[in-house]
């Protein structure tokens, strides 16, 4: 490793230096890079010295640009037999929001400041918090990617991360972001509200099994007449279906669900009107399943508002008369209201079950996912008489 002077004379006769450090890379190469300045001709040798020494060290001229790397991530996923829509999704980051604006960015050169500046770019051209947070987590899987292959030695977006633990910890995350009944979640009286606006038949079984399932949309929509066993009063998931259809999302995802006598009332008298040969239970007119956006706005949306489930957009339509707009705008909505109907104690009008009893009904995947979405909702009892009671236990 050397740091040398190196002067010159152009055409013109102007004397022109510049920093050069000379060093073998792990491969034993021998590797030049020229700097403007002593400084940075010397901090880049420091740190290169230490990546060689560590094994980790890639030239610049080996590394290759972030549209590169994030084509070997898209056949990584392939040849990991990752869902199709899994793939689908990593391609829409890749190609719509990452190519076009850090994709010629070499993985060698790519800093901390580099991923700040990319995700402020994707705030001001109009990118969602949400969707944000998405493609820079995109971003990080395929620099994890490069390392696994050797094409870089960092990854910036989880050192961002790293560095951030100390000021927002998973705890206080979860804190800012706990459901709440008659926010998040639909209270007892608005799912009363609710039902009883569903006049439809089709309509009216579909959120009944909805309310009283917890199903996901996928798996709701995905339902056949063989997956509902009316004799045992259960429902059995098997499959769900998105933009393709296939297994549940986890293990724990295929499950067996028992349903109330209200449920399987409503099935029985549906599949007597039912006039379609379909095999599904709530199909379109072509007698397949019924598209997401289909349910939630025909289906969920116009209920609310016919139910009087609402909220006030604070504007006024060309009569004055105040704009109402649904109050629960998702379909997960009545999956949270599930799971709080599970948890809740049965003299507050809940089934009062454990948690991994939650787990298993909602096909949470592990444990932690339920606790850390709904373990605040878990009833505790009153604390104070509880330690009277232990210590009175302990002293006498």
């Amino acid at each position: 490793m050397s740091v040398r002077k190196r002067e010159w004379t152009t055409q013109r006769g102007e004397r022109k230096f510049a920093w050069v450090v000379d060093y073998s890379d792990t491969g034993g190469k021998r590797r030049s890079k020229t700097f403007h300045r002593k400084k940075e001709a010397g901090d880049f040798a420091a740190r290169v010295s230490v990546e060689v020494q560590e094994g980790l060290h890639v030239a610049a001229r080996s590394s290759v640009t972030v549209a590169k790397a994030g084509a070997l991530w898209i056949e990584s996923g392939e040849g990991d037999g990752l869902e199709r829509s899994t793939l689908d999704q990593r391609r829409a980051h890749l190609h719509k929001h990452i190519v076009p604006l850090i994709g010629q960015a070499l993985l060698s050169k790519l800093t901390g400041p580099m991923v700040r500046d990319f995700q402020d770019l994707l705030r001001k051209t109009g990118r969602s918090p949400a969707m944000i947070k998405k493609i820079v987590t995109s971003l990080g899987s395929i620099l994890a990617d490069a390392n696994e292959r050797g094409l870089a030695t960092r990854n910036p977006v989880r050192e961002m991360r790293r560095n951030r633990k100390g000021r927002d910890t998973r705890t206080a995350a979860r804190q800012r972001g706990r459901l709440e009944i008659g926010k998040d979640i639909p209270s007892r009286d608005e799912i009363r509200l609710f039902i009883a606006a569903l006049s439809d038949l089709l309509w009216r079984t579909m959120f009944l099994v909805l309310i009283f399932t917890g199903l996901r949309s996928s798996e709701l929509r995905a339902l056949r007449w063989r997956d509902a066993d009316l004799i045992r009063s259960e429902i059995h998931v098997r499959q769900r279906v998105n933009r393709y259809r296939g297994k549940p999302k986890s293990r724990m995802g295929t499950r067996t669900i028992p349903i109330s006598p209200i449920v399987v009332v409503a099935l029985k008298a549906l599949k007597l009107k039912q006039e379609s040969s379909s095999e599904f239970l709530f199909p379109n007119l072509e007698g397949n399943p019924r598209s997401h956006g289909n349910v939630v706005r025909k289906g969920m949306q116009s209920t609310m508002l016919r139910g009087g489930v609402v909220v006030d957009t604070g504007e006024k339509d060309e009569n004055g008369k105040s704009v109402l707009r649904p109050k629960y705008t998702g379909l997960h909505a009545l999956r949270h209201f599930f799971a709080s109907w599970l948890i809740n104690r049965k003299e507050d009008g809940g089934l009062g079950l454990p948690a991994k009893v939650v787990q298993e009904r909602m096909g949470h995947s592990s444990i932690t996912v339920t606790m850390d979405t709904y373990g605040h909702l878990f009833p505790r009892g009153d604390d104070s008489k509880e330690l009277e009671i232990a210590s009175n236990s302990l002293l006498n």
